[in-house]
């Protein structure tokens, strides 16, 4: 099986601007190809894996990558699929956001030395910030036309609401960030998410109008559920990959949790598994064996937690959810997400609200939604329900507390 039919068949690409020239690149030459992406925050989440696992899949076929951080395009703000304008950053804001994605991207792509195509980070304020806009406009903006930008999907879902003249710069910039890297690198594909479409081919249909020579573009799909919604979105949030913001353990959890109809396409798209265990995998889940979906599961929560916090954070996550779910499990592990509660927490009884316990241990975000999941027999301490909004809990040494059906967290003094 050549590369771009492996690639097809785990469903991980989209769209191509040119199809058959661009399977022939990767599958009988070197492509040199870039993916972007907006510092927006201060860790990649779950909405990037995609694309950091096409990379890699690129890679390790001896094709070479160039990671750009968005240090100048984050400045703006890409509109796609946003209903609003995004939150204006500083610049410092953004340099340190970049720079918490090196850190991560290393975990997918081998930025070393000791590989022949090792990947490269670039970053676009390096070339953005030094334009003179009437020189850009003149020598980018006049090969754009308003009317087929405003057909253009990222534009098209804002014109309700309001599009900023400012927004509407962010295509021509990103186009521009192709044609540099195709003068200066020889980068000839530009990959992204499928909701870049727009943008991705307008930077392709630059470097041929003003190059005259070809460029492509190549969309991977997006991370979707079986009912079409995106994944990784979780009551606290997006899904992060850092482990401050998401600790390795809430992380398998969340993998652990998937729907049974999702769980053999997160296996294609995210993991390395080779294609016919997965197929194998497949036939039991359309099957119904029980117990054979679980153990899917289980094998796609520690490739993630693996491919993302590493082997030793992978066994350790489930290690302690083993100890919480498997029959006669103590839900004790010392691997469980733990918040250890100072003294001055405590009344003079030793004891602390319910609803302050929720909030501090960050399993709900307000005493509302607490009060909430309390009154609707959501929470647990020590296997014990409590749908007493004025409970008071007493914490000795620790406590283990259930929300839902599937969290479970350990509350220490």
């Amino acid at each position: 099986m050549t590369l771009s039919q492996e690639l097809k068949t785990r469903g991980l690409t989209a769209q191509f601007s040119h199809e058959e020239e661009i399977c022939e690149l990767l599958d009988n030459r070197q492509a040199l190809f870039y993916i972007g992406f907006d510092a927006t925050a201060d860790s990649l989440h779950v909405g990037h894996l995609v694309q950091l696992i096409l990379m890699r899949h690129l890679q390790k076929a001896g094709h070479k990558p160039y990671a750009l951080l968005g240090t100048g395009t984050t400045l703006i703000g890409d509109p796609s699929g946003k209903s609003d304008m995004r939150q204006l950053l500083t610049e410092k804001e953004i340099n340190y956001n970049a720079e918490r994605f090196r850190e991560q991207m290393g975990s997918f792509v081998d930025f070393s030395d000791d590989v022949e195509n090792k990947a490269e980070f670039v970053r676009n304020g390096d070339w953005l910030l030094d334009l003179k806009y009437l020189e850009f406009i003149r020598d980018v903006g006049v090969h754009f036309t308003v009317n087929r930008m405003l057909a253009a999907e990222c534009f098209k879902n804002r014109m309700e609401r309001g599009l900023s003249f400012f927004e509407f710069n962010y295509m021509l910039i990103q186009s521009y960030d192709f044609l540099h890297l195709f003068k200066t690198k020889g980068v000839t594909l530009q990959v992204g998410g499928d909701d870049q479409w727009s943008n991705i081919l307008a930077g392709a249909d630059l470097i041929r109008r003003k190059e005259q020579k070809n460029a492509y573009a190549l969309t991977t799909s997006l991370l979707l559920t079986k009912d079409g919604r995106k994944m990784g979105k979780t009551q606290k949030g997006a899904l992060w990959l850092s482990a401050e913001k998401c600790p390795s353990y809430e992380f398998y959890q969340y993998f652990r949790n998937v729907d049974d109809a999702d769980v053999i396409n997160c296996l294609n798209m995210l993991t390395f598994l080779p294609l016919e265990e997965i197929k194998e995998r497949e036939n039991f889940v359309q099957d119904g064996v029980g117990a054979k979906i679980n153990e899917t599961k289980e094998l796609l929560a520690y490739e993630m937690t693996a491919l993302v916090h590493g082997k030793e954070e992978a066994e350790k996550a489930q290690n302690a959810a083993k100890s919480v779910f498997s029959k006669g499990g103590s839900g004790e592990s010392a691997d469980m997400p733990t918040t250890i509660l100072a003294d001055e927490t405590f009344d003079s009884d030793g004891k602390i609200r319910l609803l302050d316990l929720l909030v501090k241990t960050k399993l709900c975000p307000s005493g509302r939604d607490a009060k909430t999941n309390i009154e609707q027999g959501g929470v647990s301490i020590n296997d014990e329900k409590i749908t007493d909004v004025n409970a008071m809990i007493e914490i000795k040494d620790y406590v283990i507390i259930k929300k839902g059906k599937k969290t479970f967290h350990k509350a220490m003094r």
